[in-house]
């Protein structure tokens, strides 16, 4: 028996950093979305009990640093599961692009695991193994739009956003999360305003939801990455109507509500960058009643 999942990417609409916990991990306050680009994750029986990983792309661990392993071990050892399985990761979201692909890889194996060893996992219990692993896992357990907090663990769901396009451009090089925030902690931040932007999602309004997009993390990444100006300049000038660095980076969004202008972004930035992508925004990972 096999089990497929859509594992959706993520950007986030605002990203604020407000300071270091007591167990070394940053306090955040974010408001992200899942997009419709995706892995596919299928997870299938196998004999012995072990954990095997095959992934489409050579530069994705298939060893216990991967988030999809981590995440079966969990399972198993929460659950006591002495059965093996195949995990096979077909990678579409770039690596180390502030895209959660690891993490949404691993949420989608929390999801697949569920069905295929009959588990009857609450939300609650899939969100307790998420967040064993990683803190962007919990919110791509169930996706669509929502804000996060603590360590990013907390979920409180937001409705849809409006229908728009997400053109996204990454720049050929990676980043490290945890570098980024390791650096933020001696450079100014620019705090966006985070209520407000939950505020403009809740009523629907794009125009706000456009001039409110802010990362904390921009600035640090920037200082790395010198591309992440150039694009947000060029999109700027064909007319996005917001433009944003997603999580740590460096792939930059830009929102727009007209298709014409949506594919003026793609072709204007595939001169910069061989990763340009248009896809939409999810409203959901998958049937959420199942869980609840």
């Amino acid at each position: 028996m096999k089990i497929l999942e859509k594992a959706p990417a993520k950007i986030n609409l605002s990203l604020d950093v407000l300071g270091i916990r007591s167990d070394g991990y940053h306090e955040v306050k974010m408001v992200m979305t899942s997009i419709d680009l995706a892995d596919r994750v299928e997870c299938g029986d196998l004999k012995g009990n072990r954990i095997v990983i095959r992934t489409s792309a050579s530069y994705v661990p298939e060893d216990d640093r991967n988030f999809a392993y981590q995440a079966a071990q969990y399972i198993k050892e929460t659950y006591h599961i002495d059965r093996g399985v195949e995990i096979t990761i077909t990678k579409n979201i770039p690596v180390a692009a502030g895209l959660a692909g690891g993490s949404t890889d691993a949420a989608a194996t929390i999801r697949a695991l569920n069905k295929l060893w009959d588990l009857g996992m609450s939300y609650s219990e899939m969100l307790a193994i998420a967040m064993k692993i990683g803190s962007d896992v919990a919110f791509c357990v169930k996706g669509g739009t929502a804000i996060a907090t603590g360590r990013g663990e907390q979920i409180e769901p937001l409705p849809p956003l409006p229908p728009c396009w997400v053109v996204l451009v990454k720049p050929p090089v990676s980043v490290s999360t945890a570098q980024i925030y390791k650096d933020i902690d001696s450079l100014p931040i620019v705090h966006p305003n985070v209520d407000a932007m939950i505020r403009a999602i809740e009523h629907g309004d794009f125009a706000s939801i456009c001039s409110l997009l802010g990362n904390a993390l921009e600035g640090a990444t920037m200082r790395k990455v010198a591309d992440i100006a150039k694009i947000k300049a060029h999109m700027k000038v064909i007319g996005a109507e917001g433009i944003l660095m997603s999580g740590s980076g460096p792939t930059v969004f830009a929102l727009t509500q007209h298709e014409s202008r949506m594919q003026r972004l793609m072709n204007g930035m595939r001169g910069y960058c061989s990763q340009v992508f248009a896809v939409r925004p999810c409203k959901t990972v998958s049937l959420l009643s199942e869980y609840e």
